[in-house]
């Protein structure tokens, strides 16, 4: 088997993340820490979503760094299985892909969370569609696309009851009014009308039902003034899973695609057809028997009971373990659970084997798909009071992304496709 290690520069720079790809079955070199994603994972999610919304376009979300994945192998990835857009928050990540080697024939790329004097000049030269929510930015990007002769491709944000971006309701007719000029004269094209939900991840919550009413009213508002959108999109991971009668042109992945439910309500990753791409590990840096009575970690919250071994686990809050776990959080060693003893410190923590013992260098497994009895990040979120996308997304630039193709999709060009440029 080979192996393909690298980094794309542009990458690298833009997102500070490395980007490493080996075949299915080929040993991982001793490391510190890792973070595994496996792409045919993503690719089989990307697949189920699709069966979900079959009727809509779909949308692959890779904002920060593709909720810690990777954005540039899990697009390419995405985009493998059938997705046909790309998402971002923020313009420079956009920007990213394209500079990347993804272009406008292989995908189209919209970025939404812009602020005045955001770079719009180059977002259009790239092709970008650019989410617009008030006059203000409708009159930078106009102003931009004026000065280059080129027409700026927008999606005007409809607030619907999120009460974060978007326009609210008494302001759309100012919006659409404006937005309608501007195409009038040629600087920008609306190619879509969306939203967001608030409470798609609610069963039977009734802003749901008040959202969607909204935003079919804005919609045909727009439309009956003269806007004529390729794309009509509200439905977020949980809609799409969820709530078909939201999908409209477009439905837009995010936390989904990476295998982690966006809710328990909802169900367990495999209830939803959906399997964890990321895999986080870690190498034992250090075995040790200490009597009873000794303090563990900082502030000595833990104190063992009697003699016992501890382990020490070279990750802390620094790589993104949350402090808030302190006590609580799991991790497979020796083929057992264990919590983290103690604090978890900026760059490690302690976990006590109850008089087991294991070598230095043995696997401790954070999080995984739970498939080899190991934690998930599910159960992460619940040690620390957050949700799984925060677990995910909050990993650190200083463990490595180690990107590998699992067997999941079954394939015969599963290795073919890892060895791949990244």
């Amino acid at each position: 088997m080979t192996v393909k290690t690298g980094t794309n520069d542009v990458m690298s720079r833009a997102m500070m993340q490395s980007v490493t790809e080996v075949t299915q079955a080929t040993a991982l070199p001793p490391v510190r820490a890792r973070a595994e994603i496996d792409l045919a994972a993503l690719r089989a999610n990307v697949r189920s979503l699709r069966e979900r919304a079959p009727r809509a376009a779909l949308m692959a979300v890779v904002k920060s760094d593709a909720y810690g994945h990777g954005a540039l192998p899990c697009a390419r990835a995405a985009l493998q299985a059938g997705a046909t857009w790309l998402g971002t928050a923020t313009p420079q990540e956009a920007l990213a892909l394209r500079a990347a080697g993804i272009t406008e024939a292989d995908a189209r790329v919209m970025c939404w969370l812009w602020t005045p004097g955001g770079p719009w000049r180059e977002a259009i030269e790239a092709g970008l569609d650019m989410g617009i929510s008030g006059l203000w930015s409708l009159r930078e990007v106009s102003d931009a696309a004026r000065a280059l002769g080129r027409t700026a491709k927008i999606q005007l944000k409809a607030d619907t009851g999120l009460g974060r971006n978007g326009c609210q309701p008494a302001d759309w007719p100012g919006l659409v009014a404006a937005a309608r000029a501007a195409e009038a004269e040629g600087t920008v094209k609306v190619t879509g009308l969306w939203s967001h939900f608030a409470c798609a991840d609610e069963p039977g919550h009734p802003s749901i039902d008040l959202q969607l009413t909204a935003f079919r009213e804005m919609v045909a508002y727009a439309e009956t003034r003269g806007l004529t959108p390729e794309v009509r999109h509200l439905a977020n991971s949980p809609a799409t899973l969820t709530l078909p009668h939201a999908h409209f042109d477009l439905v837009r992945t995010g936390i989904a695609m990476y295998g982690v439910s966006p809710s328990p309500e909802l169900g367990t990753p495999a209830e939803l057809g959906l399997r964890p791409v990321m895999k986080l590990s870690a190498s034992v840096a250090l075995v040790k028997q200490v009597p009873a009575g000794h303090g563990v970690s900082y502030g000595h919250h833990y104190v063992t009971e009697h003699d016992t071994t501890l382990a020490l686990i070279p990750l802390g809050y620094a790589d993104g373990v949350p402090r808030h776990a302190s006590g609580r959080g799991p991790v497979l060693v020796g083929g057992r659970w264990r919590r983290a003893c103690g604090r978890v410190a900026m760059d490690q923590f302690v976990v006590d084997l109850g008089g087991e013992t294991v070598e230095p260098g043995a696997e401790a497994i954070l999080f995984g798909s739970g498939e080899q009895g190991e934690p998930t990040a599910e159960d992460w979120a619940r040690a620390a009071d957050t949700i799984a996308y925060e677990i995910v997304t909050r990993i650190g630039q200083r463990v490595p992304r180690v990107h590998v193709d699992g067997d999941v999709d079954g394939g015969p060009d599963a290795r073919d496709r890892a060895s791949g440029d990244s």
